[in-house]
């Protein structure tokens, strides 16, 4: 029977993945820049929103390779 997956890898940084380590990365320096173009007064650019789905998206799939994928199988350059 195959073991449970570790869903700490979801929520605790420390057990991310390169992808989902990029996905928050994103995610934070996206809100960041609204913040911003909050606070200055600027209208956010058409189509903003959907650095939110990609990031999102981008994340799920780190997920997915870390819960599901096999531990000893990195592929290395």
């Amino acid at each position: 029977m195959a073991d449970k997956p570790d869903y700490r890898k979801l929520y605790h940084p420390g057990a991310f993945n390169a992808w989902q380590y990029i996905a928050f990365t994103g995610i934070i320096m996206t809100l960041g820049a609204q913040l911003i173009l909050a606070l200055i007064g600027q209208p956010k650019p058409d189509g903003f929103h959907w650095l939110y789905v990609v990031w999102a998206g981008v994340f799920v799939l780190g997920s997915l390779t870390n819960l599901y994928g096999k531990p000893d199988n990195h592929h290395h350059h």
